[in-house]
């Protein structure tokens, strides 16, 4: 007997609102994920009560910045979770609403889908630094987390690793978001950490198809001059479970573009 795949979904909104004017809603209903992590919410407590708490039927699970429009990130699911832990580091980054994850646990097995908003570091050397703290609380974070369960970390990491996940590599190895400190971090996550990149155990190959992020600076997304900041991250018995992947250009919600990956486990 067969069973249908558990679709899940990555999408910086750039702002709930904004992406909810340009019809995310409407493609959400009609691709039916069972799950889907959103960065870059943009709104606080009261901007989402009663407007977005559920999107298609999906409910959402959501950590907030203190700051007005600023970050935020959420879970939305159709299953009902075990548990909802929101935040991870009790301080700077959980203030900026960095951290939410949903837990699916049974007798037989411990499992987190988790979204997480990396910071930037472009807008000066005060956010790289604290770019690099986050990196740096994050990664034990992860390691303890993978000690206990299984997890999918759906994230805007902010950070392309290898030089097909940007189209001018070479213009940008100065660059926030392509330094070698963060690509070391995502080297050691991956190796070391054990971590699997799941579209890359995909789709090993991929260049131009695997952006999911274009500047708004000239004619970026018209010529594709894209980056790949967008990642499922997952302990290896769950990412040996991706089936299929997908990068949705068709609509454009955001100036990130959604990624899904089927798994084949049900919750």
């Amino acid at each position: 007997m067969g069973k249908s795949l558990f679709k899940l979904t990555s999408l910086n909104l750039n702002g709930i609102r904004s992406a909810t004017t340009k019809g995310v809603e409407a493609w959400l209903a009609q691709e039916n994920p069972d799950c889907i992590c959103v960065q870059e919410v943009k709104a606080q407590a009261p901007d989402v009560a009663g407007k977005f708490e559920e999107l298609a039927g999906l409910k959402g699970h959501f950590q907030f910045a203190q700051k007005k429009g600023y970050s935020g990130v959420g879970v939305y699911t159709r299953h009902e979770p075990s548990d909802v832990v929101i935040g991870f580091d009790g301080g700077e980054f959980d203030a900026e609403g960095r951290y939410a994850e949903v837990r699916f646990d049974t007798p037989a097995r411990k499992l987190s889908i988790i979204s997480v908003y990396f910071p930037s570091g472009s807008s000066g050397p005060e956010r790289q630094e604290a770019k690099f703290r986050f990196l740096d609380k994050m990664y034990p974070h992860l390691m303890a987390l993978k000690a206990e369960r299984d997890f999918v970390v759906c994230s805007d990491v902010n950070i392309a690793h290898q030089q097909a996940d940007l189209k001018n590599w070479k213009g940008n190895l100065k660059n926030s978001g392509f330094l070698p400190e963060e690509r070391a971090w995502m080297t050691q996550l991956t190796t070391d950490g054990g971590v699997v990149d799941v579209y890359r155990r995909l789709k090993p190959d991929t260049t131009d198809d695997c952006y999911t992020w274009w500047s708004n600076r000239g004619q970026a997304y018209a010529k594709n001059v894209g980056w790949r900041l967008d990642y499922h991250l997952a302990t290896p018995a769950v990412a040996e479970k991706a089936r299929t992947e997908h990068i949705y250009k068709g609509e454009k919600f955001s100036d990130h573009a959604p990624i899904t990956i089927e798994y084949d486990f049900s919750l």
